[in-house]
C-alpha cells in the first residue's frame, strides 16, 4: 500500500508539472496583435520580486545596461541607450509591455538594439549560448513584465 500511494503521488507530481509546462506558449507560437500579447505566456501570474530580479542581472535581463530604473537607484551601471523606465506601467498597458519584452522589434523597429527576450530571433553578434535559444524563460518574461508595472507615475 506505501509502495502505491507513493507512485501515485509522484505520477500527481508529473501530470502538475507536464501540465503547467504545457500551457507554456513556445517562442514561435507567440501572437502579437495591434494591443500587443494579449495573452500571458505561461498561464501564471508573474513575481514582480522575482521579475526585479531578472531586470537587474547582468546574465539575465540586465535591463539596466541600457535604460535609467529610479526604483534602483542604489543599483549600479545605468545606461541611457533606451528610455527611462520610471512610470513606464502609466505609458503602456500590459499587453505592449509584455510584446515589447518578447521580442520589442516587432513593435519598434528591426533596428532597435534591444533584443527580443523570448524570441529565437535576439538580434546581431549574439552570445554563443543564446544561439537558437530564448534569452529569458517565458516565466521570466512574465515576472518581469510583473515588476514593469510597479513603475508607475
Amino acid at each position: 500500500m506505501r509502495r502505491m500511494n507513493f507512485t501515485l503521488g509522484v505520477a500527481a507530481a508529473i501530470m502538475l508539472s507536464t501540465a503547467a509546462w504545457s500551457s507554456e506558449i513556445a517562442p514561435e507560437a507567440v501572437e502579437f496583435t495591434d494591443e500587443g500579447i494579449t495573452t500571458s505566456l505561461t498561464g501564471t501570474p508573474g513575481d514582480p520580486v522575482e521579475g526585479a530580479k531578472v531586470f537587474k542581472d547582468t546574465g539575465l535581463g540586465n535591463c539596466l545596461a541600457c535604460h535609467v530604473n529610479a526604483a534602483m537607484a542604489s543599483d549600479q551601471f545605468h545606461g541611457d541607450v533606451g528610455p527611462a523606465l520610471d512610470g513606464v506601467a502609466s505609458r503602456y498597458e500590459e499587453p505592449m509591455l509584455r510584446a515589447i519584452l518578447v521580442n520589442s522589434k516587432t513593435v519598434f523597429t528591426d533596428q532597435t538594439v534591444m533584443p527580443g527576450f523570448y524570441s529565437l530571433d535576439v538580434g546581431k553578434n549574439v552570445a554563443e549560448k543564446f544561439v537558437g535559444k530564448t534569452i529569458l524563460t517565458a516565466q521570466q518574461v512574465e515576472d518581469v513584465l510583473a515588476y514593469l508595472g510597479t513603475l508607475k507615475e
